[in-house]
């Protein structure tokens, strides 16, 4: 219809419906992953761009059969499911073990009528390890100078093979399939440049994004960080009556260390203190948070918890600590931390009520002697 109406090439429509079908993956999610940061999922970008992408690509390809299954020209939609397979398994970098993949292509060979034809099995098999060398190229070469030589050394041949067996099922001259096999390779070429610009991009994006929420030294969620999670789970724990705790404590005579080893040694012993805390963090529950809201000062928000159910993390964080040994500048420097903590209250109307509480407990261990903690 394109040509005849519009004298468009059939090929020129092919590649605005594939760089479509990409561009609305993108959009798509992009969208989801702004969902899932607002709800603050413990969900990482690769994985859900991973296995969204391969789900959207499943229904991509299974959709556009729909149109022709059972019919003998049901080859002609097959770039198409070639790149959505070169999408998932170079650029998604989907590692899925060649048998979790060999019951997809053997359900498209059953929707498509072709389970019985010995070409179609052929076909299949060389679809798996063309699948299984994308991710292995994509793990070894995607960061070097020699990526888009190897990514076409993986997609040209296998390209040729695939549409060879594709000959010998539908019995197709050589101009058709040596045209098409052209097709698929201007579409690979499109595809990499199109999703590389987006990636570039994204990727830049992400580093500014995570510029702004983290503190560059010690690589902590910073105040501003605080701040939005600090409201996102006081809005909710008011909402759904959930409990929500929150832990503050701050290096013990800091400007003494800058004062005595310099603040070389200084930004040193934050950055040891931060990688102590999310080491405790990490071992007991990732949904905990920390952030560094001043010079030494940081706060670990508890959401879900109760302030009895935050002493075990909280102590095994005081004394990971507290009997910590810095080596910086020649000397050995033994940080210690004061530690105030606190749960949500009924009568807080606002984080800063919360945020003030906590705030007076870490006060009193300062005043009382240091090195303690005081819960309340």
């Amino acid at each position: 219809m394109t040509w005849t109406h519009w004298h468009v090439a059939p090929f020129v429509t092919s590649v605005f419906f594939v760089l479509g079908v990409l561009t609305l993956y993108w959009a798509t999610i992009r969208s989801l992953e702004a969902w899932v940061h607002d709800h603050h999922w413990e969900i990482a970008d690769h994985t859900l761009e991973a296995w969204y992408g391969m789900v959207y690509m499943v229904a991509f390809t299974f959709g556009l059969q729909t149109l022709i299954v059972g019919q003998t020209y049901n080859w002609q939609f097959m770039n198409f499911q070639l790149i959505a397979i070169i999408f998932c398994g170079y650029f998604l970098n989907i590692r899925i073990p060649p048998l979790w993949l060999f019951p997809i292509v053997v359900a498209f060979m059953a929707y498509n009528h072709s389970l019985f034809v010995w070409q179609s099995w052929g076909h299949a098999l060389t679809l798996l390890v063309f699948f299984w060398l994308l991710n292995v190229v994509q793990r070894k070469f995607r960061t070097t100078r020699v990526a888009p030589m190897m990514y076409l050394v993986v997609v040209v041949p296998f390209g040729w093979l695939l549409w060879y067996w594709m000959r010998l099922k539908h019995q197709l001259s050589w101009h058709t399939v040596t045209m098409q096999w052209l097709y698929l390779v201007v579409f690979a070429i499109l595809v990499y440049s199109y999703v590389i610009m987006l990636t570039h991009d994204s990727e830049l994006k992400q580093r500014l994004q995570r510029f702004a929420s983290h503190d560059s030294l010690t690589h902590a969620a910073n105040f501003a960080a605080y701040v939005e999670a600090s409201q996102y789970w006081f809005d909710k724990s008011k909402h759904d009556a959930q409990p929500l705790a929150m832990m503050m404590f701050d290096i013990d005579h800091f400007k003494r260390i800058n004062d005595t080893y310099g603040h070389l040694a200084g930004d040193d012993v934050l950055q040891q203190v931060v990688v102590t805390v999310q080491t405790v963090i990490d071992a007991n529950d990732s949904q905990i948070k920390l952030y560094r809201t001043g010079g030494e000062e940081f706060n670990l928000l508890f959401p879900d918890y109760r302030l009895a159910a935050t002493q075990a993390t909280v102590a095994q964080i005081f004394n990971a600590v507290n009997h910590l040994k810095v080596i910086a500048g020649g000397a050995q420097i033994e940080p210690t931390i004061s530690v105030g903590v606190t749960e949500l209250r009924a009568i807080d109307a606002e984080p800063l009520d919360f945020y003030n509480r906590v705030d007076q407990n870490l006060y009193h261990s300062k005043q009382n002697g240091r090195m303690q903690i005081t819960s309340a």
